[in-house]
């Protein structure tokens, strides 16, 4: 068995290979090539955290992968990371496992790479300025998926602490990005500037009023993915002239904001445009007028993990600087 720690997927894997591998996968998933189980979700309560158990398979390609993952936000207090999580990849012809790798990167990284996709498709060609609202964990690979497709000029950074912001924006700059940013302490001033939203966050309630959104905006939302979790008001919702959903079973039952909406009877499930790998393959149009708002809804899914593992197990293991164990 190959293992695979995070820093060499951090320099073999980029965001480049990321979208192309999800996207390949989004085909296949439309092509009906992929197993996908729902994925099981224990809680801890008391830690108000939770273990996600992610199972899947890519039926042709003969590969299996479950992911583990588990989200303990009190974690920093004691000096470990709030997301921590393994994926198993399993031979499909004999059942061998073949790569044990780490996954909060991957995670970070193929949740960036379907914003990415999902802008590409999505948000208008001319988009200029991206406004980022939570500067935590999953936000860079947001910045980097959108920075793939789109010649952004202006990045607007929002967060509770604008002191985190600010570290956010170093991190860029060390990154080598050079598109220059703003920490913005008013939220309606960051909205009403955006081409692009990425909203990362882990909030219960709104993080900004839809009614600031100018005509031709597209919104990311990934940060929520529990039904308590909210990020998108219902006011967007209802302005959004498509929404896009990342995989549809898991947006029912997990996106927040959609949910309390539906609850509300205010939209309903049968308004969604479509499904992100619908897009990709051309079953349904991505954005048609240069006014719409678009608003792509992403709570994750087993097989665009198994998507970032199968590229980065092919990778390593052609270049042979895996470690190699025997179990």
């Amino acid at each position: 068995m190959l293992v695979i720690n995070e820093q060499q997927i951090q320099q073999q894997y980029a965001m480049s290979d990321a979208i192309r591998d999800v996207t390949e996968m989004l085909r296949a998933k439309e092509q009906g090539q992929i197993n996908n189980p729902h994925r099981t979700v224990l809680g801890f309560p008391e830690r108000q955290a939770s273990a996600l158990y992610m199972p899947s398979a890519d039926m042709v390609s003969k590969i299996a992968g479950v992911k583990v993952v588990t989200i303990f936000p009190e974690n920093p207090a004691q000096n470990k990371p709030t997301t921590q999580g393994v994926i198993l990849l399993s031979d499909g012809d004999n059942g061998e496992h073949v790569a044990m790798m780490t996954a909060s990167y991957l995670t970070r990284l193929r949740t960036g790479a379907l914003s990415g996709i999902a802008t590409d498709l999505l948000a208008r060609k001319e988009s200029r300025v991206l406004t980022v609202i939570g500067t935590g964990g999953m936000a860079f690979e947001q910045v980097l998926g959108v920075l793939a497709v789109r010649p952004i000029e202006k990045i607007i950074l929002v967060n509770r602490t604008p002191e985190k912001a600010e570290r956010f924006g170093e991190q860029l700059i060390a990154f080598g990005i050079e598109v220059p940013y703003i920490v913005e302490t008013l939220v309606s001033s960051a909205v009403q500037q955006a081409d692009i939203i990425c909203c990362a966050t882990r909030s219960t309630t709104p993080v900004f009023d839809g009614n600031d959104l100018k005509p031709g905006t597209h919104i990311n939302g990934v940060g929520s993915y529990l039904p308590s979790m909210c990020e998108v008001d219902e006011t967007t919702i209802l302005r959004a002239d498509k929404i896009v959903a990342d995989d549809l079973p898991g947006v029912k039952d997990e996106a927040g904001e959609l949910l309390h909406t539906v609850e509300t009877g205010a939209w309903s499930f049968d308004q969604l445009h479509a499904e992100l790998g619908q897009v990709v393959v051309g079953k349904t149009a991505g954005r048609e007028a240069e006014s719409e708002i678009t608003f792509f809804k992403c709570v994750g899914a087993a097989y665009f993990d198994l998507a970032v593992a199968k590229g980065v197990y092919s990778k390593i293991k052609a270049n042979g600087t895996g470690m190699e164990v025997e179990l």
